[in-house]
């Protein structure tokens, strides 16, 4: 359905191929290409150009998430997201999209390959009261542990895509903190496009105004961050983001601003250390702000669990009931009134209803407390690790 809903959508990635066929790029991460066939459309576009790409497949209407690169993908791995939303918020959809991260492991002519991930984090709807953030902070956490684990056998990390995160908030803090990513704006020389390196712009016709009514200038949501593992450095020479139009036209690529960057890639004598290695106190309360939210969740998740299964116990003990009264009166039990068939049968279907839908929802929510549970139990491991350290 995205495929066919998303305004001016077959212009819009007709441009992006234009665009990335001219720039050149070494690698390209994008996310939100929800159609297979204008992942394969681009694919063919820019097969003289980025003669390698994967596209990731994740959740019902898929992860959007693809790689373009000039290099060889050595390997490629899709990390999906424990917890991502509410399969019943319609509107949302984040949940059937199936929120992951895409690993692919790129030679590039270094010793050890260049290890880059596209993904996306769930988006935020309402930054006064953000039901989603517990699911984000999960996924920001789970993406940290997965980058420190995958990590050891490449010389450079480059993670990019949409974070759906403030540079300050909790979530990208934890995510830099745990993992010692840096970002491209602000290690960046020359920084060009949008003020303070905004991605979501009100002047940008496919975004909803009202979303932005508290940040004129518009947010940062979208990133590119990197580090180097083993005996390389790495620095951000220029770091740019689209403006608006796409040249010779009245539309912009995307809702969001594209984030280019250049970097400077170089082997030096001495490995450096990307481990944490001594008690970082600006660390700790990161984690146990994330844990407190994470916590914040989870006990809203146990009332919603509890409120599913009592209202499954409840239709079903409306079902046992019906199911008595029918059989007191198949036996003639009640001979002198009427039986009302279609009533009966329509309270016994909405009964049924109300059951599968409960029962349902209480699975879903049971694993949801488990999985915010499991969660909050590793970042209190990690902040035990973290005070111990001299």
């Amino acid at each position: 359905a995205i495929r066919y809903l998303s305004k001016r959508r077959q212009e819009r990635v007709r441009l992006i191929g234009d665009t990335l066929r001219q720039e050149g790029f070494d690698l390209v991460l994008l996310q939100e290409v929800w159609s297979e066939q204008d992942y394969s459309d681009l694919k063919v576009k820019l097969a003289s150009c980025y003669p390698f790409s994967h596209y990731f497949r994740s959740g019902v209407i898929g992860s959007g998430l693809c790689v373009f690169s000039r290099f060889p993908i050595l390997d490629t791995l899709l990390y999906q997201y424990s917890l991502n939303g509410y399969p019943y918020m319609l509107q949302h959809g984040d949940w059937f999209g199936g929120k992951s991260v895409g690993l692919g492991r790129c030679g590039v002519g270094v010793t050890a390959p260049l290890l880059s991930l596209s993904l996306q984090l769930h988006a935020e709807y309402c930054r006064d009261k953000d039901s989603y953030l517990p699911h984000r902070l999960v996924q920001a956490w789970e993406l940290a542990q997965f980058i420190r684990h995958t990590s050891k056998a490449a010389d450079v990390v480059l993670l990019g895509g949409d974070l759906n995160m403030h540079p300050e908030d909790v979530g990208i803090r934890l995510l830099r903190g745990w993992t010692g990513l840096q970002d491209a704006f602000v290690e960046a020389t020359d920084i060009k496009g949008c003020k303070n390196g905004c991605t979501l712009v009100p002047n940008n016709c496919f975004t909803d105004k009202s979303e932005l009514l508290p940040f004129p200038l518009g947010i940062r949501i979208d990133y590119i961050l990197y580090k180097a593992i083993s005996s390389f450095t790495v620095k951000c020479e220029e770091l740019k983001t689209t403006m608006g139009p796409a040249p010779g036209t009245d539309i912009p690529f995307s809702d969001h601003e594209a984030v280019m960057a250049t970097l400077h890639i170089q082997r030096q004598g001495q490995p450096v250390g990307a481990t944490l290695g001594t008690a970082d106190p600006a660390l700790a309360d990161v984690v146990t702000e994330a844990r407190t939210e994470v916590g914040v969740g989870l006990r809203a998740a146990q009332r919603q669990r509890y409120s599913s299964g009592r209202m499954a116990v409840l239709a079903l003990l409306l079902l046992l009931l019906q199911a008595v009264a029918a059989l007191g009166t198949l036996a003639g039990l009640g001979a002198d009134q009427p039986f009302p068939k279609l009533s009966f049968c329509l309270l016994a279907f909405l009964a049924l209803g109300i059951l599968v839908l409960a029962t349902g929802l209480h699975l879903f929510h049971t694993v949801e407390v488990k999985m915010l549970h499991g969660t909050e139990d590793q970042m209190w491991m990690a902040l035990r690790a973290l005070q111990e350290r001299p």
